[in-house]
């Protein structure tokens, strides 16, 4: 009986600790609260303090070596540049900012840092470089419009409280302070996801996206003087959730005018620009999208902090994890994974290699061309106008693929499918050129000198130069075949 007594006794003391003194229903406990437009992360790591600190780490430079390509920000204090590790950009991307100083990003607490230090040549459009920069920039978007959008990037810099002005993406881009549920902090992906048609996400959705903020491609509007006439667009017209497709990013880019941001001087066209398409690529069919996986759990893998359990907030590529984050659900090991990678990437540089030497090539002969044009002969405009088709299709491909940054492991098949699709569309636009050439009488060289050297040495303020040592070099050697060394002018 006594037994029976003290039994009911306990439940009826759990009940009312349970039921009787927490209203309807049971709190979580809220060591402080966050305010709504709360941006410096150091308030957010008061209350979030393990996850804070795993940010913070994302400063430091990680073990040199590991990477093979897409080094980053490691120890050995080296800041890669892409310009060298792809030299037939030089020439491609001459005429703009991108061809003077394009280097390998440092990861996310250097976001706008590397902005402040590189060429001043990059940040010329102004307040609008910090769409995908600055937690800021929607706010002061909304606050102050255009006078914002196009002021100097100095001046736009000035207008965000002191502290928070070199800020790359922060808790607020990706979090709500309520609840640390997952929000979008930029306009331009609530804009991109209503014209693709997608209004409903899955939690795994939602991960996704808080990447997607800033790993995708866009356009700076212009006006006909190729000034900013606008935030940051994305090119996804025609698009829907799961198929971003190159074919229609380029149509969508040379749609108008506004979405041609720069003149390429070998050329003299006017060119729209890709940016860092990772979401794009990934989300088009690759292996990882369709096993349901989502960014961070390849980039932001779970780990014990004591005996709590957390997201890692040191964003970085799973290489410099030592794999940490496939070992959730692949059983082989760090060297078998790593082999598997670096064949994938190896083999994304051969046909890089391909593409990007195939488009200097066109480049060149179009130059020719046009010099000749310029001596009084004349060509045949349909023959012309056929090249420069290819060549704009051929060259938007290759764009897409050196910007994004796993060197074709996001998607090996789509982005093998892309590169051979502008090999092709090169080789198409060339054999016109050609054709057009002889048809007007002019004799055509066999092969064509690419004169990379004077595209690429002594570049902007920082007087940067070819880095022999950092070029992605064709690891099957083939590229000799078609490209030999003594035409690129290096």
């Amino acid at each position: 009986m006594k037994k029976i007594q003290i039994s009911i006794f306990v439940f009826a003391a759990l009940f009312v600790l349970f039921y009787g003194c927490g209203g309807d229903k049971p709190e979580m406990f809220k060591p402080g609260v966050i305010a709504e437009n709360e941006f410096d992360p150091e308030v957010w790591g008061k209350i979030f303090p393990l996850q804070y600190e795993s940010w913070l780490k994302t400063k430091e430079p990680k073990p040199a070596g590991l990477s093979l390509y897409r080094k980053g920000w490691d120890d050995d204090k080296i800041i890669y540049d892409k310009l060298s590790e792809m030299p037939y950009l030089a020439l491609l991307f001459n005429g703009w900012g991108f061809g003077i100083e394009y280097n390998e990003p440092r990861g996310h607490y250097y976001a706008v840092i590397d902005q402040i230090e590189i060429d001043p040549s990059r940040t010329k459009p102004g307040g609008v470089c910090l769409a995908c920069k600055s937690p800021m920039h929607k706010t002061l978007t909304e606050q102050k419009g255009m006078s914002y959008l196009t002021a100097s990037f100095k001046d736009a810099l000035n207008m965000m409280p002191e502290k928070i002005r070199n800020l790359g993406p922060a808790c607020i881009d990706c979090h709500k302070p309520s609840d640390m549920g997952l929000k979008i902090n930029k306009a331009h992906l609530e804009k991109g996801l209503k014209l693709i048609g997608k209004e409903d996400f899955t939690r795994q959705e939602q991960r996704m996206l808080a990447c997607a903020q800033c790993h995708i491609t866009y356009f700076v509007p212009r006006d006909k003087d190729k000034k900013v006439a606008g935030d940051v667009m994305l090119p996804w017209s025609g698009a829907k959730w799961g198929d971003i497709s190159i074919e229609g990013i380029i149509k969508d880019l040379l749609s108008d005018f506004q979405r041609l941001e720069w003149k390429q001087a070998v050329t003299g066209f006017d060119m729209p620009f890709i940016r860092h398409p990772e979401f794009e690529m990934f989300t088009r069919g690759s292996v990882h999208f369709r096993a349901g996986l989502a960014c961070p759990d390849c980039h932001m893998p779970y780990r014990r902090s004591g005996s709590y359990k957390i997201s890692t907030h040191d964003v970085t590529s799973p290489v410099k994890q030592n794999f940490v984050a496939c070992a959730q659900c692949h059983t082989e090991s760090a060297d078998w994974l790593k082999k598997q990678l670096f064949t994938t990437q190896e083999k994304t540089a051969s046909l890089l290699n391909r593409a990007g030497y195939a488009n200097a090539r066109v480049a060149k002969f179009f130059e020719l061309l046009h010099g000749h044009q310029l001596k009084g002969i004349r060509f045949d405009e349909d023959l012309y106008k056929k090249a420069k088709e290819s060549y704009m299709q051929s060259m938007l491909r290759l764009n897409f693929v050196s910007a994004e940054n796993s060197m074709g492991f996001h998607n090996p098949m789509e982005c093998s499918r892309i590169l051979g699709d502008s090999i092709a569309f090169a080789n198409k636009a060339e054999m016109l050129l050609r054709q057009n050439l002889v048809k007007s009488g002019v004799a055509v060289p066999e092969k064509i000198n690419l004169e990379i050297g004077k595209y690429i040495k002594n570049r902007g303020i920082h007087k940067r130069n070819f880095e022999a040592s950092q070029e992605f070099k064709d690891p099957f050697g083939t590229e000799e075949n078609f490209t030999p060394r003594e035409t690129r002018g290096l």
